[in-house]
């Protein structure tokens, strides 16, 4: 299948809040990771995310050239041609943007994307998301409100975050406090701001205690029942029904998590579910795995030649990008979405 068209993106939003299921969103930084991504989601059966952030598209780009749109758009391309190969729907979306990497990063890709439509195309990418979760709450929206103009008329989906996610990823980190839970206010402000989708679609990274990093399950304590009295507070203001779910909503650092929390997280209409630290570990781990058994081939010891079919990248490479594949199949297991490709 091609990379999904926005309409495409919507029907598996759709579905997912529907059906109380979520797609993994994977981070990559390569050629390599990208297909590991795809291959699971094929393997899964699952339709999926594929995310990029701004330290990874710097890294794509090259360590000379160093340019997060660069690399943005290089493994956007690349996707969008190698992505054709698979039966899956696959969305492109670009991760945390701070304030500061706003003009350097999502500002453009959005410009890039307004002329591919301008000429009748669609988008690079299917989502932006704006991390405003540095900023005070007014200014977050403020600048949310002008990006999701900008992304509704180029066709794209818009992603913030409302509070705080705790942890450390690609360079910014946060304190670990009440700030980790987005509050019955802000909710309702972000309505005020945004709306429910009449201005253009958004997705909500809402928090409940959620942290970026390497965590042994159980050592997160996660309040999922913050989304609800969410998705209710703003249910009520609006005059909707009880079980109504007017946010998409999205889950950020979820290592560490029990199953039975991401599980009822999916019933409070969490449709978006981020996974990088997991799925760098299954990538690297096999490729420990060969260096070690195989170190008097892939280092030229005491003048000896090496081996070069145990140096050459591609024989460690092909390992790796099968164990992350697996761990991302097993993602969309817990996450419901396996069997669930539209194109099934």
């Amino acid at each position: 299948m091609p990379i999904a068209t926005p309409e495409v993106y919507a029907e598996m939003l759709d579905r997912a809040k529907a059906n109380e299921f979520a797609y993994p969103a994977i981070n990559v930084t390569s050629s390599e990771t990208l297909n590991a991504a795809l291959r699971g989601f094929a393997e899964a059966e699952s339709d999926g995310i594929i995310q990029v952030s701004t330290g990874g598209a710097e890294f794509a780009s090259g360590t000379k050239v160093k340019d997060m749109v660069t690399g943005a758009v290089a493994l956007a391309e690349f996707a969008h041609v190698v992505a054709a190969k698979y039966p899956v729907n696959v969305a492109l979306h670009t991760d945390h943007c701070p304030k500061d990497k706003l003009d350097g990063f999502v500002r453009p890709l959005i410009a890039i994307s307004q002329e591919r439509v301008d000429k009748g195309e669609n988008p690079l990418f299917q989502s932006h998301m704006w991390d405003g979760s540095a900023v005070p709450l007014e200014e977050n929206l403020q600048i949310a409100a002008e990006l999701l103009e900008k992304a509704a008329a180029a066709r794209i989906v818009l992603e913030i975050e409302v509070g705080v996610v705790g942890g450390e990823e690609d360079g910014v980190a946060n304190e670990i406090n009440d700030k980790l839970y987005t509050s019955a206010e802000d909710y309702l402000k972000t309505v005020d701001a945004l709306g429910v989708g009449e201005k253009g679609r958004y997705l909500l990274a809402a928090t409940f205690g959620n942290v970026h990093g390497v965590y042994k399950p159980g050592n997160v304590k996660l309040r999922p029942e913050i989304l609800k009295q969410g998705q209710d507070v703003v249910a009520q203001k609006l005059g909707l029904g009880a079980d109504a779910k007017p946010f998409d909503l999205v889950f950020h650092g979820g290592s560490g998590s029990l199953l039975e929390e991401i599980h009822e997280a999916l019933t409070y209409g969490v449709i978006k579910m981020n996974i990088d630290t997991d799925t760098q570990y299954a990538f690297t781990r096999p490729i420990a795995a060969h260096m070690f058994a195989n170190y008097d081939g892939v280092l030229k010891i005491d003048g000896e030649v090496g081996n070069k079919k145990v140096y050459d990248p591609r024989s460690y490479l092909k390992a790796a990008e099968q164990a992350m594949a697996a761990r991302i199949t097993q993602a969309c297991e817990h996450l419901k979405s396996a069997g669930r490709m539209i194109a099934g």
